[in-house]
């Protein structure tokens, strides 16, 4: 801090500008007139005037005029100039500069004291400052998502926090303004909600001001199937039951129109031979001819040997996973009979 004494009329004096933004209050003295006004004689008055200089503390560079004078002292040192404009120079440190233009008069003397306290340092500023923000990698939907953050910040001001998420649509649910919100996933299947967090200590320097972000996915809900069902199974079962059973298939896709059967024969360990194939066309063609069902939605599979003749009836939902056959009997091991030999007719 800079200070000047200075006791002198404001119209004798004309003020120089700190080329430094040195806080600094600064003025030029004159001192009494009885003490300055060279002594009356009978002798011619000097044609020159005297400024006197003196810092405290001592040892700052001095220049009048752009001369070099040496360094200042804690008590005044005298110097004799014609009367006009003077500038005088006293570098401070770190590079600073105090100057002014002094008006001299002849047979008059002006005093320049100047005071100068160094600026106290300033603490070391806490910013820039790490800010993380934590959050779940993935949740379920419909789970709460919380993001937290995690702020070293050394300096005493209270930390602004300001929240955005995104999508736009998703919903803080508690937190906003502290370093930790939740956030709810509802109807956010499929998609990643963002977080943004902004903090600043109010200060306004743009290094005091952190942003972080985190990210948390909601994977799509796995789809809700409706899986295929097995309608009914006969085995060894004669035609008549094998219609009936029919019937009823043929209702349950009435019922539905989304739905598909699959019909799954499979031919005894002894049976004869192909008679799986003949048990798939006899369903195939009771359900169109006689139960007028689409044949589109009709799904026949051969699925080898079991230990006798089976039928297996299922219902398929659209999008479901449909059936697979499960013999019992490899097709290495089946023995099938021989086919009856067909009866000659007889002779009328």
């Amino acid at each position: 801090m800079l200070s000047t004494h200075l006791a002198k009329r404001s119209n004798q004096v004309r003020y120089g500008r700190l080329a430094f933004a040195v806080l600094a209050a600064v003025a030029f003295c004159l001192a009494n007139p009885t003490s300055t006004t060279f002594a009356k004689s009978k002798k011619k008055k000097p044609a020159y005037g005297i400024v006197k200089i003196q810092t405290n503390p001592a040892g700052f560079p001095l220049d009048i005029d752009g001369k070099p004078q040496g360094s200042t002292t804690t008590e005044y040192r005298e110097f004799e100039l014609a009367p006009g404009l003077h500038t005088i120079v006293i570098s401070l440190p770190s590079g600073q500069k105090w100057s002014r233009e002094v008006s001299i008069e002849a047979a008059r003397k002006k005093c320049v004291v100047l005071n100068y306290r160094p600026p106290a340092p300033k603490p070391p500023s806490p910013c820039p400052y790490p800010v993380n923000l934590s959050a779940p990698t993935s949740v379920a939907e419909g789970d709460v998502i919380t993001f937290t953050a995690d702020t070293a910040y050394s300096g005493t001001a209270a930390l602004n926090y300001s929240w955005a998420i995104s999508p736009a649509e998703a919903k803080i649910i508690s937190g906003n303004g502290t370093p930790t919100i939740t956030v709810d996933s509802t109807g956010f299947g499929g998609r990643k909600i963002i977080a943004t967090l902004t903090v600043d200590d109010g200060s306004g320097e743009a290094n005091c001001r952190q942003i972080a972000q985190a990210s948390t996915s909601v994977p799509p809900p796995p789809p809700h199937e409706n899986p295929a069902r097995e309608f009914d199974v006969c085995c060894s079962c004669s035609y008549d039951d094998q219609k009936a059973r029919l019937d009823n298939l043929a209702i349950e896709l009435q019922n539905d129109p989304s739905t598909t059967s699959y019909v799954i024969a499979y031919s005894g360990r002894t049976s004869r031979a192909g008679t799986a194939d003949k048990l798939l066309a006899r369903a195939r063609d009771y359900l169109v001819q006689k139960r007028v069902v689409d044949p589109s939605r009709i799904v026949t599979i051969n699925g080898g040997y079991r230990e006798e003749d089976c039928v297996e009836l299922w219902v398929v939902p659209r999008g479901a996973t449909p059936p697979q056959p499960t013999p019992t009997v490899q097709a290495g091991e089946a023995r099938p009979a021989a086919e009856a030999p067909a009866k000659k007719k007889r002779r009328g």
